[in-house]
């Protein structure tokens, strides 16, 4: 049977990581050729220590271990701080599972991914079909970020919208078969070993967000096939560790390495004038959104300083691409 790595990276959400592991348990062990690591990324509040525990107390050592990050480098260093030996081993697994800690795992949710790529030798990457509520499905996979996705999102236009849809970042699934996509969340994304020995690790220079997104890119550059598989399902609590969530009760101001992420995504795989051009169009197309907003009286559910904090940070202001501090100083 091909052999399969889960790895789950952490941070300071140790509940939900216990009921994720509570979830993969029967999973793993009908499956027989799975194991699991938690990577904690430095939470220091605790969690390591509680985590440890319970994959003690609760019978898990056999299939799952715990790993300590030495720092906290966000979601694409925690996953290749486990990738990467895994993968210089006399025997690497045939496949990676990357899941996040806020995700329950429904039965054949592990199978049906890995019968997927079994069966595709073109495809690279699967993701699952995400629910936002138990039992609610959110429907939908991505396509890349572009200048017209950017323009959509900013104008929040209905009849702009509708013109653009085949550039819009979501795209609506069929929930009755296999589709190709361009990308899929990596809140539950499996990926094939030959991916990671052709291309290499993700780029760890994202801190969080868009890593996933750069990773499929450059997959697909290297003829991989991004696949969406609606069998496998699994329920997500979205934003649990970082509080950037599309509907929170309250509005959170954008943390300042979304931006970040964002800016080295396009100059990184674009280039910088296309950025600039991007960035341009999107605070255009939101300014007059605002406007249109005031006119028609109405409130905007919107991050605070939002608009600031977009100018601050856009490539506009900045031409550099981002670095991630702590990986930088790791590697010094």
């Amino acid at each position: 049977m091909p052999t399969v790595l889960v790895v789950i990276v952490h941070y300071r959400t140790p509940g939900l990581l216990i009921d994720c592991l509570r979830s993969l348990e029967a999973e793993v062990r009908s499956y027989g050729s799975a194991s699991v690591v938690v990577v904690d990324n430095q939470s220091q509040d605790g969690s390591a220590a509680r985590i440890g525990e319970a994959i003690r107390s609760e019978g898990w050592s056999g299939w799952a271990r715990l790993v300590e990050s030495p720092v906290n480098g966000g979601f694409a260093y925690g996953n290749n701080h486990v990738i990467g030996p895994a993968l210089a081993t006399a025997n690497p697994p045939d496949y990676f599972w990357l899941l996040n800690p806020d995700t329950t795992i429904y039965p054949g949710s592990m199978t049906s991914l890995i019968d997927f790529l079994a069966a595709h030798p073109k495809a690279g990457l699967a993701g699952s079909a995400i629910e936002e509520k138990p039992g609610v499905l959110w429907p939908y996979a991505f396509r890349f970020p572009s200048l017209l996705s950017e323009l959509d999102d900013g104008l929040k236009l209905g009849i702009v919208s509708r013109l653009l849809s085949r550039w819009s970042i979501l795209k609506l699934m069929d929930q009755n078969r296999e589709s190709p996509v361009d990308w899929v969340a990596g809140a539950s994304l499996m990926v094939k070993r030959q991916v990671f020995e052709q291309i290499g690790l993700m780029d760890e220079d994202y801190f969080l967000y868009y890593e996933e997104t750069d990773y499929c890119l450059q997959a697909q550059r290297a003829g991989w096939g991004c696949w969406y598989v609606p069998k496998s399902r699994v329920f997500h609590v979205v934003g649990a560790s970082t509080g950037v969530v599309d509907r929170p009760p309250e509005p959170r101001r954008i943390p300042r390495y979304w931006f970040e992420s964002r800016r080295r995504f396009f100059i990184k795989n674009r280039s910088r004038l296309y950025a600039m051009a991007t960035d341009l169009v999107w605070m255009l197309s939101y300014a007059l959104w605002r406007l249109r907003r005031v006119l028609q009286r109405k409130d905007g559910f919107e991050p605070p300083q939002l608009f600031g904090d977009f100018v601050r940070n856009s490539s506009l202001m900045t031409s550099e691409i981002s670095v991630n501090p702590a990986v930088a100083k790791s590697r010094s």
